[in-house]
């Protein structure tokens, strides 16, 4: 091997580092969506917990049985959109690093990773993009249920 010949080597290894970068920050950046996807299902967890809880210390024809029903019912829909979310959101963050992989393997073993890459990363922006609309939805459904509550609050203070 030529001096030249390792020139070229570290030049496109520091070429690949330099591309490497930009899906690097969006492997961050799933990342802290994650967090707030996760940080969101505690929270829903715990309001879980707390009906539960309530439901073994009231007796089922307490008045406010049917409430805690359809809270229980309310707040199964946020957690399982919730977990959606969180599932698309890692498989976005999983495909952003296989492309990552992809590129230095093709370095590495010398083959046309073009088309494989193109496919990965849209795949991973089409499961962030869905997993930020299904976040959305859970985001309409606690304010419907906010404004819902309110009204009703309203209606029962006149």
């Amino acid at each position: 091997m030529t001096p030249l010949d390792n020139l070229n080597t570290i030049n496109t290894v520091a070429e690949l580092i330099k591309l490497s970068v930009a899906p690097v920050f969006l492997i961050a950046a799933v990342a802290g969506l994650l967090n707030v996807f996760t940080g969101r299902l505690t929270r829903i967890i715990d309001k879980v917990d707390k009906i539960e809880e309530l439901e073994k210390n009231q007796p089922e024809d307490d008045i406010d049985h049917n409430k805690r029903v359809k809270r229980h019912e309310f707040l199964t829909k946020r957690m399982k959109n919730t977990n959606r979310a969180i599932f698309l959101c890692a498989i976005a963050g999983l495909l952003v690093a296989l492309v990552i992989v992809t590129m230095f393997l093709s370095t590495l073993f010398e083959f046309h990773s073009a088309t494989v890459i193109s496919i990965l990363f849209i795949l991973a922006m089409l499961c962030l993009i869905s997993s930020i609309l299904v976040f959305l939805l859970e985001i309409h459904y606690t304010t419907y249920f906010i404004r819902s509550k309110k009204n009703l609050f309203n209606k029962v203070s006149k």
